[in-house]
């Protein structure tokens, strides 16, 4: 459950994984540090999220002051997601996380990788 305030004594690392923890926030952020992103840009990245996942975890991001959400007054519709200026100070620790997570499924056992359709990383898209 997440806080709706913190104390002086609350432990700043607990705050830290708040904001970004939750299955889908690390890898929409690493998203969206690649530039901005339409939210059916966002749904097709983030293809195992459901959309009400998506959303929510995209609000708690908004609500955080992480991302910035730009709604354009037209019909359909026209909403783009962004890192805001509070969220750029994550990339550093994004990018440890990604290199982080790189050198460990190098060495992760095969058998305890999911198998995947044949199809380019993420990482390849996005760059």
């Amino acid at each position: 459950m997440r806080h709706r305030s913190y104390d002086q004594m609350g432990c700043p690392v607990e705050a830290c994984t708040e904001v970004i923890g939750g299955k889908w926030k690390g890898e929409i952020l690493y998203i969206l540090f690649t530039g901005t992103k339409r939210y059916g840009e966002l749904r097709k990245l983030v293809s195992g999220a459901t959309q009400r996942m998506l959303t929510l975890q995209l609000r708690e991001l908004e609500e955080d002051g992480i991302i910035q959400r730009k709604v354009y007054p037209i019909v359909p519709p026209k909403v783009e997601y962004s890192i805001s200026k509070r969220g750029e100070s994550l990339k550093p620790i994004i990018d440890a996380m990604f290199q982080w997570g790189k050198d460990f499924l190098t060495r992760v056992p095969k058998d305890r990788l999911k198998p995947t359709p044949e199809r380019k990383p993420k990482a390849a898209i996005l760059r």
